[in-house]
């Protein structure tokens, strides 16, 4: 809390001291963790060629869950602030995911999707103004090379729309990350309604364009409606209280490095669940990318800050 803050104040630079006690990043990472399972359910339980579905499924129910518990809507700007938020943490993120797991072996699709913590850091200095942190870029390349060790094998082919989908995907989050840090959450609002007003925005924008692109939903059965339920409930309303709850409280940097877990539990799951084998390489890769993630929640170091020139006024990007 910022010295001589009320509680539900907004402190510096949108960070939130809002009522209770912010989670920590070991309370945060649970969300990445079970995002893990994304690729698993994707592969095994959901119908094949439903990206859109498959994100309106985890978005909208959750979302207006959230509401309901929560009891509490947007004031103001932030009926827009909302919507782009969830447009991009969500909305388009989602279906994004989705065709990049459906058209791509999992360790390509994981790969790409590891790339966020680079392009936070490079955000951060745009649209934060923060000095740039050699810390956190350095952690956040050794992050992608462990990752790729552990995921990527002989069998990652490479689709261009699969490609690109996991490309865009990785660079929409990573601004809605960025974004969410830059306006905080509105005093007095609590992660559950701040992550239901971005299910239910992004819900919202998929519901149209699935109906336009998709047309019917598919046949569910017994498993597929076990794995929406899952994404739905455990992945999306569960997982996203505790992320945005961490993003608005904790250094942008280091929560976004927290997103390499995801991989490297799919990685593992991929092993425990689908009889993937993990080898010398593989094993070294986690070592590598758990090293990453640790490293990335230290404060970097004074030397490797490169201070914001005294020409940019902080606060210009509101």
């Amino acid at each position: 809390m910022t010295p001589g803050s009320p509680r539900g104040t907004v402190g510096p630079a949108g960070s939130p001291v809002s009522r209770g006690h912010p989670p920590g990043a070991a309370l945060t990472a649970l969300a990445p963790l079970t995002w893990g399972t994304t690729y698993v359910v994707t592969t095994e339980f959901l119908p094949h060629g439903h990206p859109l579905f498959a994100g309106l499924l985890r978005a909208l129910p959750a979302g207006l869950i959230a509401l309901a518990i929560s009891r509490t809507l947007p004031r103001g700007s932030w009926w827009g602030k909302a919507a782009v938020l969830g447009v991009l943490n969500i909305g388009l993120f989602f279906p994004l995911l989705f065709v990049a797991a459906e058209r791509l072996p999992g360790g390509v699709a994981a790969t790409l999707a590891a790339a966020q913590p680079l392009l936070v850091a490079v955000l951060a200095m745009v649209v934060l103004r923060q000095g740039a942190s050699a810390w956190h870029l350095g952690w956040g390349a050794v992050g992608v090379v462990g990752v790729g060790l552990v995921v990527l094998g002989p069998e990652a082919a490479l689709d261009t729309v699969g490609v690109a989908a996991g490309l865009a995907g990785a660079a929409g989050m990573a601004l809605g990350v960025t974004l969410t840090k830059r306006w905080g959450r509105p005093p007095g609002v609590g992660p559950t309604a701040f992550a239901g007003w971005q299910l239910t925005a992004g819900g919202l924008f998929l519901l149209p364009l699935t109906a336009l692109v998709e047309g019917p939903p598919p046949a569910i059965d017994t498993a597929a409606a076990a794995g929406y339920l899952w994404l739905g409930l455990v992945g999306g309303l569960v997982a996203y209280v505790l992320w945005f709850g961490g993003v608005t409280a904790l250094p942008v940097n280091s929560v976004a490095l927290l997103v390499l877990l995801s991989p490297l539990v799919a990685a593992v799951l991929g092993a425990a669940l689908l009889g993937e084998t993990l080898g010398v390489v593989q094993y070294a890769g986690l070592a590598i990318s758990l090293a990453a993630i640790g490293a990335g929640q230290l404060p970097a170091p004074a030397f490797s800050r490169r201070p914001i020139p005294p020409s940019v006024p902080e606060g210009t990007f509101r």
